[in-house]
């Protein structure tokens, strides 16, 4: 495959899940100003810090509010991680990799970005946020749905779910850093029952809430809840289970060109730390700087994917 095919399915489908992330992000940062009687500053000030644009922002606006965050996440088009700049530029990724899409996909991909148009050309009602942070979750979904459902399974469909477990595991690590690098109010609040709802709100903006109630019933302990986002292996959003995928993607493509590639010694080290990790551990030396560290291993990984297959090229 050239290089720049692959480079165009591998951030197409990063930036489709990278939009629906996001919108979670905005998700555990307004659930959890819920939680608050004051103004919710600080939850929103760490939902930015933590999507990585705090500079960008700080640029356009002198506050952390709810509006200001919103509106710059989900549509500004000054700032090119925002849900309509993220799935615009989908779209054109899309586009110039048109011939390794399906029909199915490509429709998808183009109705979506038409739709996110409408849905974001004004600002978004707080009481319609929502509605329409569903609606892009919905959005990504049907791409990679129509995606699984009629791509074939060779080097094509290799890189897209590469990019896919890239940024899901990146995400992930950046929902729950949310709740433990800024949001308690006090150390005081740790264990209690607002400590406990916004515990429970990161499993549901990962969508894990029922999963995780099926193993663990009511005990919603931020030990459990972080271990099961971190550590179980049946959960396709938890960091192991990216891990593991994205280290058996870089084998299989590495069978099907016949050489190693680098990306595998970075991966493959990466899985085996977090298989030898434990959560008590990790919650005793700071869970912020274990997630810190993760996020730049991963991130490493996906610079090394793109040296690799000569995405420039």
């Amino acid at each position: 495959m050239l290089g720049s095919t692959a480079n165009g399915l591998f951030w197409m489908f990063r930036q489709l899940e990278r939009s629906e992330n996001t919108a979670r992000l905005i998700e555990t940062g307004f659930r959890m100003a819920l939680t608050r009687q004051a103004s919710g500053q600080n939850e929103w000030a760490s939902v930015v810090r933590t999507a990585g644009c705090e500079a960008a922002f700080q640029e356009r606006h002198d506050a952390f509010n709810a509006e200001n965050v919103i509106d710059f996440l989900l549509r500004d088009p000054g700032n090119p991680g925002s849900v309509l700049s993220l799935f615009k530029a989908a779209r054109t990724n899309a586009r110039s990799v048109r011939t390794a899409l399906t029909r199915e996909v490509w429709e998808s991909t183009n109705e979506a970005w038409l739709a996110l148009q409408d849905l974001l050309a004004q600002p978004v009602d707080m009481s319609e946020l929502p509605n329409v942070l569903g609606a892009i979750r919905k959005s990504s979904a049907l791409v990679r749905g129509a995606w699984h459902g009629t791509a074939l399974r060779n080097d094509v469909f290799l890189f897209a779910r590469l990019g896919t477990r890239i940024e899901r595991a990146d995400n992930t690590a950046r929902i729950l850093d949310v709740k433990y690098f800024v949001l308690l109010p006090s150390s005081a609040a740790v264990g209690s029952s607002l400590d406990n709802v916004q515990w429970e709100t990161i499993l549901r903006s990962a969508s894990a809430a029922r999963a995780f109630n099926l193993l663990y019933g009511g005990d919603t302990s931020p030990s459990k809840i972080a271990e099961f986002l971190i550590f179980n292996q049946q959960l396709p959003r938890s960091l192991l289970y990216c891990c593991w995928d994205s280290v058996r993607i870089l084998d299989d493509l590495s069978r099907m060109y016949g050489e190693p590639n680098t990306a595998q010694g970075l991966a493959r080290p990466l899985l085996e730390s977090l298989e030898a990790e434990e959560i008590n551990s990790i919650f005793k030396s700071g869970l912020h700087e274990f997630l810190g560290e993760f996020m730049s291993k991963n991130n490493a990984i996906g610079r090394q994917i793109e040296i690799d297959f000569r995405f420039n090229e």
